[in-house]
């Protein structure tokens, strides 16, 4: 689905809002249908987990940290993170990222067909601040290390291939990665105050081991054109790789990044914002920012982790704020979808869909003990808009 300019945020009924056109357009702003919810209605009471879902939704806990998985015997990682799903035959694959140093990694969990349980086991070992990261089009999950000059590791959710480095797609805070299918090419995102966008593009598309990594170039404005240029030295030593090309352009903490329909979208934890990078026009503009909301109290804050739904709504992971995954939709409103209670010392992490579209995984990271050892991983089921 097209998605509107999106550069200017009112909120309406305290809780969800429209984007729409800039105030130089004249745009107009419409209410949804109730005030102060989104398409899928208000959020209820919480349940026995504490997540206030919608009506016809509900939740279950798969994983605690420390704890075995129900129905196996592999220990669940502290400080899980970034996460996706891989189809499996008639099942499938949730993988998750353990953001400790040291020790890192990736876990993941196999689900049969009817959502049962079947297996748990690791998938990367002894890395760093595995942060986020992404899935790529031939079933592997790209783990990113948020550390300094950190690595990006490419990793089987079967757990049948051992993991691999891929210096080629240099070495800097890395946070997430997005596919590019028509362009062959994987974007990145960087967790620094003056990060870059990057997008590596491999010498094969479907092997990673070479390649070239580029960094956008723009200016200082929040809309406007852009182009590519090669980063002379990925290895960032001694030279960071975001300080190595004159006029490429700075993002303040960047953070999630999800592909769709020619589009990418990532978010910038440090001011806030949702960013949308039009492929095919080579344009990029902010598609939420908080700063902008006109009254009552913004709906999204703490941007982090992203993902979409087949039916072209974002689902947005906060760090902090009300704990929420927000939604927002091709028609630009913006709303919670869920809310967890009582665990304001963690953060929203991995939201991802199983491969019907059905369910959504994603985690709490400190969970209500507020530290990295009381992560929870939870499943979210219901009438998902296809």
């Amino acid at each position: 689905m097209e998605r509107r300019t999106l550069l200017r945020a009112a909120v309406l009924g305290g809780s969800s809002a429209v984007l729409g056109g800039t105030l130089w357009r004249g745009a107009a702003y419409a209410a949804p249908a109730q005030p102060g919810t989104g398409p899928y209605g208000p959020l209820g009471s919480p349940d026995a987990n504490g997540i206030r879902l919608p009506s016809g939704f509900t939740s279950r806990v798969i994983a605690r940290s420390g704890q075995t998985v129900p129905g196996t015997s592999y220990t669940w990682h502290n400080a899980p993170d970034g996460g996706a799903c891989y189809a499996d035959g008639s099942g499938w694959i949730y993988v998750s990222n353990s953001e400790i140093n040291p020790g890192g990694g990736v876990s993941a969990v196999k689900f049969s067909s009817t959502g049962a349980i079947t297996a748990a086991y690791r998938i990367l070992s002894n890395t760093r601040t595995n942060c986020a990261g992404g899935k790529t089009p031939w079933n592997t999950w790209l783990s990113c290390e948020e550390v300094s000059r950190g690595y990006v590791y490419e990793t089987d959710p079967w757990g049948t291939k051992a993991a691999i480095r891929r210096d080629a797609m240099g070495r800097f805070k890395h946070e997430a990665a997005a596919a590019d299918p028509v362009r062959k090419v994987i974007y990145l995102t960087e967790d620094e105050t003056n990060g870059r966008f990057y997008r590596f593009v491999p010498t094969t598309w479907g092997d990673l081991s070479s390649g070239t990594l580029q960094v956008m170039m723009a200016g200082s404005a929040t809309s406007g054109s852009f182009t590519w240029a090669n980063v002379p030295d990925p290895d960032g030593s001694p030279t960071t790789t975001r300080t190595q090309v004159s006029g490429s352009k700075s993002f303040n903490g960047g953070e999630g990044c999800h592909y769709a329909d020619d589009k990418v979208w990532f978010t910038t934890k440090g001011d806030n914002r949702v960013w949308q990078v039009n492929l095919t026009s080579n344009t990029y503009e902010l598609a939420y920012d908080d700063s902008l909301v006109t009254s009552g109290t913004a709906p999204l804050t703490g941007v982090d982790n992203i993902t979409g739904s087949a039916s072209g709504d974002l689902f947005v992971a906060e760090d902090g704020g009300n704990m929420e995954i927000c939604v927002i939709t091709p028609d630009d409103v913006i709303a919670p979808f869920l809310r967890i209670d009582g665990q304001s010392g963690s953060e929203i992490t991995g939201p991802a869909f199983s491969p019907d579209g059905r369910r959504l995984y994603f985690s709490s990271q400190r969970g209500t003990s507020g530290s990295s050892s009381g992560g929870i991983t939870y499943e979210v089921t219901g009438p998902f808009r296809s």
